[in-house]
């Protein structure tokens, strides 16, 4: 039997003893097998050792380090620049991102909304899931799906997220937010699939998934339930499609549009290659399109011919109805 402890560390426990296994480090931080492999190859971290069987393992020091890599590579941060940074340089970073959350609310959401997103913290800290269930079901009602998505889950997922990297939710919960949010936009898009009555001729039919080291959902999901409020034909391949298989989804279900989420786990590098293979190989006629916290950084007009980069959520509504108008021109022109 293996050495290996493949429980995370709990609380109390001396950490400096305790090794986890390479799955028992995929559930806890959210980073694919894959991705801790890779950087370990191209990064020199993590740097894991090797139970009695060969098998990797994890220190607690690791473990806690990479926590902070998969938040701040999901703020859009690259890997390239922030895998190899000190833990402290990491922990700077980090508590910088805190403290524009802070001012946030200043920003772009009123107090009571504010106040409404700290309360379904606390209602998630404390477990009180059927009130958190409850609270979020009514948000939906009272502001629509689209208002929902961008008003609500958008910015309780980053509160979410950076609790946990402060060390406030366990992963567990964290988990359990993510799956009530899912059933909660699921539940929603079919109820709102079932009533629209837009005509295939002026909504555009959209594949959507991720690629292969991509594992997140719930960005992907709530690209879709924008999308469905446009009127948009949806159909979603979940995520790490491989590359090859999608242009044959797409000719399969006529798809004109093939849209992709990117959470920022992917180097700069992979998302260009897999961009660039992928358009290669649709037809012009199928749009491309991408977004997600790895590309917040780029602008609508370093889009090439093809392929659209739509950094925020907020700028779907617009690829839509360019798309549309582009289809009344043609028409028009035929």
């Amino acid at each position: 039997m293996s050495a290996r402890n493949d429980a995370l560390p709990q609380a109390g426990s001396d950490t400096a003893l305790t090794l986890a296994g390479i799955a028992a480090v995929e559930r806890d931080t959210g980073l694919s097998k894959d991705i801790l492999r890779v950087w370990e190859r191209r990064y020199g971290f993590p740097a894991p050792l090797r139970d009695e069987l060969g098998d990797r393992v994890y220190p607690a020091e690791q473990v806690q380090r990479l926590r902070l890599l998969k938040r701040l590579i999901d703020a859009g941060h690259r890997p390239g620049r922030v895998v190899p940074a000190a833990f402290e340089a990491l922990q700077r970073l980090v508590q910088e991102g805190c403290r524009e959350l802070e001012r946030e609310p200043n920003r772009k959401e009123d107090v009571a909304q504010s106040e409404g997103l700290e309360a379904c913290l606390q209602l998630l800290r404390s477990h009180r899931l059927d009130e958190l269930r409850s609270f979020m079901a009514q948000a939906l009602l009272r502001h629509g799906l689209g208002g929902f998505v961008q008003q609500w889950v958008a910015p309780l997922t980053t509160r979410v997220g950076d609790a946990w990297m402060r060390g406030e939710l366990e992963v567990f919960e964290e988990h359990i937010y993510t799956e009530l949010i899912q059933q909660l936009l699921r539940q929603a898009i079919h109820s709102l699939t079932q009533q629209t009555l837009r005509g295939a001729d002026e909504s555009p039919r959209i594949l959507l998934s991720t690629l292969p080291g991509e594992p997140h959902g719930l960005g992907l999901l709530m690209v879709e339930a924008l999308l469905v409020v446009e009127g948009c034909h949806c159909l979603s391949l979940g995520v790490q499609t491989p590359v090859e298989a999608l242009p044959r989804a797409a000719a399969v279900h006529g798809s004109d549009v093939v849209a992709l989420s990117f959470s920022g786990l992917m180097s700069a590098g992979a998302v260009k290659r897999g961009l660039s293979e992928l358009r290669s190989l649709l037809p012009p006629s199928v749009h491309l399109w991408a977004g997600g916290s790895a590309l917040q950084r780029r602008r609508r007009d370093e889009s090439g011919p093809g392929l659209l980069y739509m950094p925020s959520l907020a700028e779907l509504g617009t690829a839509v109805a360019d798309w549309r108008a582009l289809r009344l021109n043609r028409s028009g022109l035929a």
